[in-house]
């Protein structure tokens, strides 16, 4: 370093000139601000940076403008001379002093900035007043990214209630940011209950005091439970499915469901059971009934169809059938339990009726098979929706669907048509009823954008795809889209949140959340164990979980071939099905049945508003068995 630049290496003393720039232009939604910069001006030397606040004095009102740019008119920098620099700003709102002395606020601007008014650095009053949230029930969830003394603000209310999404890439912070939100809500929302679709089950450890965790160990959904398109995802493995076979699953379904109930009443004599309407039973009324009487019903027309063209497909009706029971990855559907009515009991433990303090689910849905995800992620959208709309609100609901790209896909003949109904119909009328939606995604541009849309809360993380935040900068009304241009280069845990939920677009911090409590903590623990070399690994148990996630169709064939011959008209020899081992006892499935048992009984001794709520899920339960699909 030569001796003559030593002068100009000294540090400046940090004063603030709050007269450094004047207007020359504006248009009505931008300004330009001309000001200077070099070693002879006071002001601090992040003065003029983008991303940062500023006002333009005008009379008694300050209009408050977002840097989105900073140049040289005469594009030449001189080393040690004052610079002239050209200063872009988007106006987002005005300041104004009211006759006691307090600051309000207002996106609109009642006054423009005329030629050659004051523009300066941002009082800190002013900043704290733009954020400053005039809505009710506001927490804190972290704080500007500007200044980090003041506050990011949110109205819990209106993030509920008109949904929110969560979007940023991978790794910038997006599950833990779910987290530290979901925590504020359940602190102001304790009525509320929360249903988490996981399909990494990650938040598992998030919540070890508020949630309990139902993974493919401690997984019951009876398939019974299931409408006919849903079962059908599952009957035909995510394949195409072949419309005769499932008008024959149309068809059979009630008649099963009628025997089953033919025979059950005939050995009991149940109130419920005498409430229900048999003969209105449809393919999707949620009622119990056998897969043994479906594929007898199977064997009988086959048996009236000799010779006919139709029995081919019912007899590889019969063999889709018999593979999905016989396959173990779809136990959850065909344990025993499954052939009583255990309705009451499944609603009750996924939707928290009663909470029991734990009034967060996490649904783990890496364990299930593939090709059923989306069967079970339609049929837990569909009961949150339809258990708010029978309890006339008592019973509220926010569902989080983790990766929604997933399960509503922009392509609208892409997804499974039933989930993305079920999902688009808590979006669009779910907040009339109760029950309200989450949407996370590291991909909005593969997100339908009507179920965007319908998200007036939006915290926009690091996206660095240029598609993602031009679907960003679309959903970003009025002032601040310059915000969007800074979505590729923010921190981790840092966003822009804008919509009903905060008062202005605001960029922000989320607060830091404790080790313990972060989603995937108990999968980082392993991770951490195996390097620090915990070298303990049982390859037997490994292969074990393998061999039961990717047990296939093997166990009877190639369905691709089947399918061939049945639709080249002939009818193929079907292999003899090897009998199954019966299954060991699931000592975790039977705790969980035993802990349900004992919840019950201790509910009967609980006062008269839990044994209220109790009625109030058998009512729920005629509901639905008596409405019409």
């Amino acid at each position: 370093m030569s001796s003559e630049a030593l002068p100009s290496q000294q540090p400046r003393p940090f004063l603030r000139n709050r007269t450094d720039g004047h207007v020359i232009e504006c248009n009505g939604e931008k300004a330009i601000i001309h000001a200077k910069s070099g070693p002879s001006v006071t002001a601090s030397d992040d003065y003029w940076t983008v991303g940062q606040l500023i006002s333009i004095q005008v009379a008694q009102s300050r209009v408050v403008g977002l840097v989105y740019k900073v140049d040289l008119p005469n594009a030449h920098w001189e080393q040690g001379e004052d610079q002239s620099i050209h200063v872009h700003v988007e106006l987002v709102g005005q300041v104004d002093t009211l006759g006691d002395g307090t600051l309000r606020f207002s996106s609109g601007i009642a006054t423009y900035p005329y030629m050659g008014a004051v523009a300066h650095r941002i009082r800190s009053d002013d900043l704290a007043a733009i954020y400053k949230a005039t809505l009710k029930n506001t927490v804190s969830v972290g704080h500007l990214s500007q200044n980090a003394d003041i506050p990011a603000l949110i109205s819990i209310d209106s993030l509920v209630s008109r949904h929110f999404a969560v979007l940023g890439s991978t790794g910038v912070g997006k599950s833990s940011a779910v987290s530290l939100l979901l925590r504020k809500i359940i602190g102001q929302r304790p009525d509320l209950r929360v249903l988490i679709l996981d399909p990494h089950n990650e938040f598992s450890s998030a919540f070890p005091e508020h949630a309990i965790s139902i993974d493919y160990t401690t997984f019951d959904l009876p398939y019974w439970l299931f409408r006919l398109d849903e079962f059908a995802e599952a009957v035909f493995r995510g394949r195409p499915s072949v419309a005769a076979e499932v008008d024959i699953l149309r068809d059979l379904i009630p008649l099963a469901k009628e025997r089953f109930a033919s025979a059950e009443g005939a050995s009991s004599a149940s109130l419920l059971k005498k409430d229900r309407d048999y003969s209105s039973m449809t393919a999707d009324t949620p009622s119990t009934y056998r897969i043994a009487d479906l594929i007898k019903l199977i064997d009988e027309r086959i048996g009236q169809l000799d010779g006919k063209p139709d029995r081919p497909t019912l007899k590889a009706l019969k063999q889709r059938l018999q593979a999905l029971v016989a396959d173990p990855r779809y136990r959850f559907m065909f344990s025993a339990p499954t052939t009583m009515d255990t309705m009451r009991q499944t609603i009750g433990h996924i939707f928290r009726i009663p909470k029991n303090d734990r009034p967060i689910c996490v649904f783990q849905l890496a364990g299930l098979p593939s090709e059923v995800v989306n069967s079970v992620a339609s049929v837990l959208c569909r009961l949150a929706f339809d258990l708010a709309l029978s309890s006339d609100g008592r019973i509220q609901t926010l569902v989080v669907c983790e990766e929604a790209h997933r399960y509503i896909p922009a392509d609208p003949n892409g997804g499974f048509w039933p989930t993305r109904q079920a999902v688009a119909r808590i979006a669009k009328e779910g907040r009339k009823y109760g029950v309200y939606l989450a949407v996370i995604t590291q991909r909005p541009g593969e997100l339908d954008p009507t179920i965007l849309s319908q998200c007036s809360t939006v915290f926009a993380m690091r996206l660095g795809n240029e598609r993602d935040q031009e679907i960003i900068r679309g959903a970003i009304t009025g002032a601040s889209q310059s915000t969007i241009g800074f979505l590729s280069s923010i921190a981790n845990r840092e966003a822009i949140a804008f919509g009903e939920a905060v008062p202005t677009p605001m960029r922000m911090m989320f607060e830091t959340i404790a080790p313990e409590q972060l989603p995937a903590a108990h999968m980082a623990r392993t991770q951490q164990s195996s390097r620090l070399g915990d070298a303990h690994v049982s390859l037997d148990m490994i292969l074990t979980r393998m061999r039961q996630l990717n047990a296939a169709e093997n166990n009877l064939g190639d369905e691709d071939g089947f399918d061939d011959l049945v639709a080249q008209g002939s009818p193929p020899s079907y292999p003899a099905l090897r009998p199954q081992p019966p299954l060991p006892p699931d000592p975790v499935r039977a705790q969980w049945r035993t802990l349900d048992a004992a919840m019950r009984n201790d509910e009967a001794s609980k006062p008269q508003q839990e044994s209220s709520e109790r009625f109030r899920a058998s009512d729920l339960i005629r509901t639905f068995r008596t409405d019409k699909p």
